[in-house]
């Protein structure tokens, strides 16, 4: 499921499968994204690039075409791959940067950047 918070520029996309459960919170503001895999129980967070993540104004428009057609060509879908490096937990300043909405996703858990 999709939710978009045009107020906040915040879109939150919650993916319920099962070992490959997840949250994402996309931050448009922050300039950040957080993935919250839980079956790794971590949060892998990026910097958002324009080039390869949709525009807010384009995500309600993308998620209905998705939802609605059985096959749509689209070149803003985006596969990420995460490597794992040296994680540690959030601080203050971490928190600053990244905004309310992505610390509230990974408070507690090991941060990869």
């Amino acid at each position: 499921t999709m939710t978009i918070d045009n107020d906040s520029h915040v879109v939150y996309v919650h993916v319920r499968s099962g070992l490959y459960s997840s949250d994402t919170v996309i931050d448009y503001s922050h300039g950040y994204i957080a993935t919250r895999l839980f079956s790794r129980n971590a949060c892998f967070i990026m910097k958002i690039d324009k080039a390869y993540i949709p525009e807010l104004h384009e995500m309600g428009r993308l998620a209905f075409e998705r939802q609605t057609m059985n096959t749509v060509y689209s070149p803003n879908n985006v596969w990420v791959q995460f490597q794992s490096g040296h994680s540690r937990l959030g601080t203050m300043e971490d928190w600053l940067v990244y905004g309310k909405a992505i610390q509230h996703l990974c408070t507690g858990l090991p941060l990869y950047h």
